[in-house]
């Protein structure tokens, strides 16, 4: 892990692949640090020849926290941002998606491809949209447009519950661990069950890494008050892969298949029994469409992922 200033922030980032290969950034969801992504799979994307970049958002992990006097009241910014009311927060998605091409200006990087996770996924959209000299290619994974229908915007209630739930203890890794073991038990993908032994494992070292729900909170109110993005996603140029699971409980299909008709020429790929996390069994197939997607946009030739 390795501390990098960029856009007067300082965040935390782990880098690992050959140096002059394709960049692959990879930017993960509400609240969660770089860890959440799994290890096993950033190994399937750096054999295959990438070089990858995953950082932990502001707010999250290691990186710099904001200090706010007040909780949010996200319940009633929820409501605000249904009826299309302005929604006030620290700051937005577009703060976040300048924190990483910072974050690749000081890598040195001029261009990367660009894959997102459900709120990581929103800034890969926004980033790609607004810098597009910036972005190779665009992977939004899980993720959305910011459409506040009902049908497209939220999943299950159950599901919306687990991840507004606030753990009992937010020092104490071992509770820590045990909150998101409930919260993935509630949003995982119900097609492919977890073992639960190598589950705890994972979701302890991202304890560890940091979680910090205050900042869960600020995220999302970044979410909120970015508002709907449909007519920012049409300005994307670069090629675009979204991927979504059949059966996400948070984070509804139909997002998905509203991401994907929003942004020109998108290709959308459906995965049956996947909800919302990357389990074990489907990280291979995920990676395989990455590379798969990276190495079209980089024109190479058949089964190579990098020169």
């Amino acid at each position: 892990m390795t501390q990098i200033a960029a856009n007067g922030l300082t965040l935390d980032v782990e880098d690992a692949g050959e140096r002059g290969a394709p960049v692959v950034l990879l930017i993960m969801g509400l609240g969660m640090p770089a860890a959440a992504w799994p290890d096993s799979f950033v190994e399937h994307l750096v054999r295959a020849g990438l070089r990858v970049v995953r950082f932990d958002n502001r707010d999250s992990g290691h990186s710099t926290k904001l200090r706010t006097t007040h909780q949010p009241n996200l319940q009633f910014a929820i409501a605000r941002a249904l009826m299309r009311l302005p929604v006030h927060a620290p700051y937005t998605l577009d703060d976040m998606a300048t924190d990483a091409v910072e974050l690749l200006t000081a890598l040195g990087v001029e261009r990367a491809h660009v894959v997102g996770a459900s709120l990581g996924g929103m800034i890969a959209q926004v980033l790609a949209a607004s810098f597009p000299h910036r972005v190779l290619s665009l992977t939004s994974i899980m993720s959305s447009t910011g459409n506040p229908s009902p049908r497209v915007a939220f999943g299950s209630p159950r599901a919306l519950r687990a991840i507004l739930l606030r753990p009992s203890k937010i020092d104490d890794v071992t509770e820590m661990t045990n909150h998101l073991m409930r919260v993935f038990s509630v949003i995982g993908s119900p097609g492919f069950p977890p073992d639960a032994t190598l589950q705890r494992e994972h979701l302890e070292r991202v304890a560890r890494r940091g979680y910090y729900p205050a900042g869960s909170a600020r995220q999302l109110l970044a979410v909120l008050a970015s508002g709907d993005r449909r007519t920012l996603l049409a300005r994307i140029e670069a090629p675009t892969l979204v991927i979504h699971g059949r059966d996400d409980p948070l984070v509804p299909l139909a997002a998905g298949i509203d991401t994907a008709n929003h942004i020109r020429g998108a290709q959308l790929k459906v995965i049956p029994g996947m909800g919302h996390d990357f389990p074990p069994a489907l990280q291979p197939e995920i990676a395989a469409l990455i590379v798969e997607h990276v190495r079209r946009a980089e024109n190479l030739p058949d089964g190579r992922a990098a020169a």
